[in-house]
């Protein structure tokens, strides 16, 4: 331990004091041992560190800070250096904020296009999402601060994330939802990761001492400390027995004290308390020398400008008929779609900043050369329809060469705590895009979301240009690639399907009652569509220029692959190459190749550049379930280089010697699973993958409620104030929605729907304890009277023992 002088001289009751949060935001101090308290802030994109109630769960307003584009739209640039310079910028800001620790990125994938919180992730692809990740890290870390990666693990939908339980296969597990840790550990060399809410294969991750134990610590080697997410800590004594330091926010000593008890009855020896102090000190100590260095506050317009280039290569042009864009000069253009004038440019919920410089497309045409004739908002925002509206875009249409239609998703559609309903754009924008057609065919469409849509309209526009959630320079960055003064660079790194029902977890999103069935398993994304030959709309790894890029001259050695790239148009730009393996035997089932490399080059008109990616220890490797390791098959390889995973301009093959591992899968058994088709697998194929049964994924309702159902579990509850609570907060949820206030509506949803009885004591920093939730249990449970009492007593006992602490602490 690095700490164990220090610790020796630590009481049993200050240790296990450390474990638990000081407030909402900060870890506690210890004065005599000149231990400080640190600093926790929400900051995927942006530092959101709250200007008023820090004290207190919430989601006020923060201090000013960059905005900078989603991590959703940061992976549509594939550029490693870009991330680790938006993470020291990041850093730099922390800093200046009194930040030791930002709880970001976020590296879960994108299984599925509904999840409410896929805006905050990179990919559905691991290799991408690690690599950008671990970038990020480096460059937050650089600064002398700490990284938070989260949500460790396998947290892919928003719909009772506290209590859902993923059922996933372990070889699955191993290679799509815990690669981008692995590489966020190894490579970022990350100094704390944030656990999930849910369930992985029956048991909390924060107390899962397979994840926790046997892969992170003993596996990857991580010696950095766990945190909880806010308010996730189901059983402390467990959760310190599998590795998971430190429980935020604060339970105002309730824990402690299990911890305490814990300790003297030989539940949990000191050792491994001692041991998860140790790595919280070290999380403090090395964050905290960095705030004893002088330091200077981040400047506003450098920072914005940062946003703005890195929103500039995450932008996506998907469709170009016609050479439409960039719009030509002196080309009059008509304005339409609300996001013009208020844009979209961030997701909501935890991340949400509040940002320095906020810039709108209306105020920026004067120095794009654009020519406008003139804005109309064409629709509501959140989805009413308004015929007037309508009408007035129409008639300004009529008289531009080009319309720039605005359209996407609104900030309550896309947000942490809910999942969306489907994959469509609002049909009000949809309607305003039909009138349009008919009076002006001239439409570039630009969109506004940090997920994949359906676009069954596209064929009414002729340009398309995606921007994600572009940060508070978004908008300029857009005019920019549209008046041509950028050349589009970015690429998706998630597929498009044509339609939501093609997606490989249709089936299966968002699970039942109490699972959720990977029952897909590896094939998410575009391994699925590309194996069982779905069409897809729009492919992973897609973009277009306003230049063209030729590929040609592959050479493959053991570790490397070498190829020429020209660029073969009149402009300069940046081609994104992607490097794919395949692996035809047949003997162990695979996608039909997955990206294993990629590379940003810059390339002017008419210039030629030889181009090398490497290989690393994924690009061969897979999990094998009976030797329960990494292996190699031995084989011959396709190496193959593209411009997106469905257009490979080069190909070459590669023997690769194997480990000797014995064939981890019976072919027979697995049928599904060897063709890619699975869209419907039946229970008995999965069982067989999983190598047990699949658990009940139903609530039991003749069981009492417990400590871990939810408010929404209590429409089934045997007292009459459970139901009364559940209809209560489901008619609140309707009737907020109905006024229109939705974002109250969504918190709704997010803090109290879905939460489970422990989660009340979790979530309130202590304000309500578990003795008080015992009360509220017996109150649902049918003992109304008997739990009220209880309820009662234990608040005056709270209230009692509070303002004796306050006494005695005065004195």
């Amino acid at each position: 331990m690095k700490y164990k002088d220090l610790i020796e001289n630590m009481t049993l009751e200050e240790k296990a004091y450390l474990m638990s949060g000081k407030n909402i935001w900060q870890t506690q101090e210890i004065e005599r041992l000149g231990i400080r308290s640190i600093f926790f802030a929400d900051g995927p994109h942006g530092i959101r560190k709250q200007a008023a109630a820090a004290d207190k769960l919430g989601l006020n307003a923060g201090l000013p800070a960059t905005c900078y584009p989603t991590a959703a739209t940061v992976a549509n640039s594939w550029n490693t250096e870009l991330a680790e310079k938006v993470g020291q910028y990041l850093g730099d800001e922390a800093i200046s904020h009194k930040v030791n620790v930002l709880l970001g990125p976020g590296v879960n994938m994108k299984r599925n296009p509904l999840c409410g919180r896929n805006f905050e992730y990179y990919s559905e692809d691991p290799y991408l999402a690690g690599k950008m990740a671990a970038s990020t890290i480096r460059g937050i870390q650089s600064r002398g601060i700490s990284a938070c990666v989260k949500h460790f693990a396998a947290n892919n939908q928003e719909k009772r994330r506290m209590s859902i339980d993923s059922v996933i296969d372990e070889r699955t597990l191993r290679e799509i939802y815990l690669t981008a840790f692995e590489m966020a550990v190894k490579e970022g060399k990350t100094k704390s990761i944030m656990t999930s809410y849910n369930r992985l294969n029956g048991s909390y991750t924060t107390e899962n001492m397979h994840l926790m134990r046997d892969i992170l610590r003993e596996e990857w080697g991580y010696e950095g400390t766990v945190v909880t997410d806010w308010g996730g800590s189901n059983d402390r004594v467990a959760g310190l027995l599998a590795g998971n330091e430190l429980e935020m926010p604060t339970s105002r000593g309730e824990t402690n004290e299990e911890i305490i008890e814990a300790i003297r009855s030989g539940t949990l020896k000191e050792e491994v308390l001692d041991e998860c102090v140790d790595r919280l000190l070290d999380l403090i100590f090395t964050t905290e020398e960095t705030f004893a260095k002088p330091h200077l506050e981040f400047h506003v317009e450098r920072h914005h400008r940062v946003s703005q280039k890195v929103a500039e290569e995450s932008i996506v042009l998907l469709k170009n008929d016609d050479h439409i864009l960039p719009l030509k000069f002196g080309r009059k253009v008509a304005v339409i779609g609300d996001f013009a004038q208020n844009a979209r440019y961030q997701g909501a919920g935890s991340s949400l900043v509040n940002p320095t410089i906020l810039d709108h497309t209306l105020n920026c045409f004067e120095e794009s050369g654009i020519v406008s004739i003139g804005f109309e908002p064409g629709f509501e925002r959140y989805g009413k329809k308004n015929e007037e509206k309508i009408k007035k875009a129409c008639a300004l249409a009529e008289q531009a060469d080009v319309i720039l239609l605005y359209i996407g998703l609104d900030e309550d559609t896309e947000a942490e705590g809910l999942d969306r309903q489907s994959m469509r754009i609002p049909q009000n924008q949809i309607d305003l895009l039909d009138a349009l057609y008919k009076v002006n065919p001239n439409i570039v469409a630009i969109l506004s979301c940090g997920s994949a849509v359906e676009m069954p309209w596209i064929h009414k526009v002729k340009g398309l240009l995606h921007g994600y959630l572009g940060g508070q320079a978004g908008a300029r960055s857009i005019l920019r690639v549209l008046s041509g003064d950028v050349n589009p660079s970015g690429k998706l790194s998630e597929t498009y399907p044509l339609r939501y029902e093609d997606t490989p977890s249709y089936r299966y999103f968002p699970g039942n009652e109490a699972s959720v069935e990977y029952r897909e398993g590896l094939y998410i994304g575009y391994r699925y569509y590309d194996t069982a030959s779905v069409e897809v709309l729009f492919p992973f790894g897609y973009g277009l220029s306003y230049t063209t890029f030729e590929y040609s001259d592959v050479q493959v050695e053991k570790d490397r692959v070498t190829f020429t790239l020209s660029n073969t148009g009149k402009v300069a730009g940046m081609e994104v190459a992607q490097l794919y393996v395949g692996c035809p035997s047949g003997n162990i089932f695979r996608p039909k190749k997955e990206l294993k490399g990629f590379k940003k080059v810059f390339i002017n008109a008419g210039e030629t550049k030889r181009v090398t990616i490497p290989f690393d220890d994924k690009t061969f490797r897979y999990f094998n379930v009976k030797t329960n390791r990494w292996e190699i098959e031995e084989a011959d390889y396709e190496i193959m280089i593209g411009a997106s995973c469905a257009d490979i301009r080069l190909k070459a093959e590669l023997f690769v010697e194997g480990t000797g591992a014995p064939l981890p899968y019976d072919k027979q058994k697995l049928p599904s699973y060897y063709s890619g088709k699975i869209d419907a697998v039946p229970v008995d194929e999965f069982e067989g993958l999983l190598g047990r049964k699949v658990p009940v994924s139903t609530w039991d309702r003749e069981k009492p409620l417990g400590y871990t159902d939810t408010i929404e579990q209590c429409q089934y509850a045997k007292g009459f104030a459970g139901r009364f609570a559940f209809h209560a907060v489901v008619f609140a949820h309707w009737f907020l929605r109905r006024i229109g206030k939705r974002s109250t509506a969504n918190l709704i949803m997010m803090t109290v729907y879905h939460l489970p009885f422990r989660g009340i004591a979790r979530m309130t920093g202590g304000a309500i304890n578990m003795a008080m939730v015992d009360g509220m249990l017996m109150m649902v449970n049918g003992r109304f009277w008997k739990g009220l009492f209880h309820l009662l007593t234990e608040t005056r006992k709270k209230r009692s023992s509070r303002a004796w602490n306050t006494l005695r602490s005065e004195r």
